[in-house]
Order: C-alpha cells, then sequence, then structure tokens
C-alpha cells in the first residue's frame, strides 16, 4: 500500500480504539443497567456492535503489520508500476484522465485511485509513455487507451 492508505488505516485504527471501542463500552454499560438482558433490545445491538468493532481493529492491526508500504515518490522512472499516477487518453472519447495505481484498500474511484487487481492498472503495468492499452470493458468489448505520461508522486 501508499505512504498515504498506510496513515489512513492508522487513523482509522486510532479512532476505532480511542472514540469507538470506549463510546460503545459506555453503551453497553447503560443498555445492562436497563434490567433483564435476554430481551434487551439495546443490549444485543450494542454487543453487535461491539463485535463488528472489534473486527475491523484485528483486521487493520493485521494489515498494517503485513502492509509493505511504498512510497512512490521514491521513484522515478518510465515503467507504471505501482504507485503511479498514469494520464490516459481514451482512442474513442479523446478524453484524458488520471489514475493511481493502488493497493485493494485504498481503491476509491471517486477521486480515480484503482487498485492494483483491476483490469484497467493490469493492462497499464509495465507499459510506458506512448503505448496503448486495451481493456475489457464490464459491458462487454474493449476499450482502447493510449498511455500519455506517467509519474511518481504524492496525490494531491
Amino acid at each position: 500500500m501508499t505512504v498515504v492508505g498506510h496513515r489512513k488505516l492508522k487513523e482509522e485504527l486510532k479512532h476505532l480504539k480511542s472514540v469507538e471501542r470506549p463510546k460503545i463500552s459506555h453503551e453497553i454499560e447503560v443498555a445492562r443497567a436497563h434490567g433483564d438482558l435476554s430481551e434487551n433490545a439495546e443490549y444485543h445491538a450494542a454487543k453487535d456492535k461491539q463485535g463488528f468493532i472489534e473486527g475491523r481493529i484485528l483486521e487493520l492491526e493485521s494489515k498494517l503489520v503485513l502492509a509493505d508500504v511504498i512510497d512512490p515518490t521514491k521513484y522515478d522512472g518510465e515503467k507504471v508500476v505501482f504507485g503511479a499516477h498514469v494520464t490516459l487518453i481514451d482512442a474513442e472519447t479523446e478524453q484524458e484522465v488520471t489514475y493511481q495505481i493502488v493497493g485493494l484498500d485504498e481503491a476509491d474511484i471517486k477521486v480515480n485511485k484503482i487498485s492494483v487487481t483491476a483490469p484497467m492498472a493490469r493492462a497499464m503495468i509495465g507499459k510506458t509513455e506512448g503505448d496503448g492499452i486495451e481493456v475489457k470493458s464490464p459491458r462487454g468489448g474493449t476499450r482502447e487507451f493510449e498511455i500519455l505520461a506517467v509519474e511518481y508522486r504524492a496525490w494531491e
């Protein structure tokens, strides 16, 4: 994952441990005070939420421990690899778009961050400026693009 993705996961983990975990513990205490736990919907809802929070904490801790953190600003070169910002032009529409190739947990198409496992990213890996790529469309057929630029920089 990128440095930015690693930082965001660490921030989420910190928030879950320092804010959400104490908050849900308090909610469980309040629900327990209402009496009979077998028919206490607030208590069961709070316990379910606690289970989700604890599961997410374990998942984030595991991901952070096993993460291979890559800083794209430390790279330069002409080939597309993980972390690259790639500017493409659609051969059909002539529209330009720039994507950053990131880890699965960081992918967010709304901000043009695509997972290294996405078909578009897989088609770009190893290519250089000026190369053409073909990407199979989810709706069928293929789309053709040309790589206009490959950059290694921090995402704005």
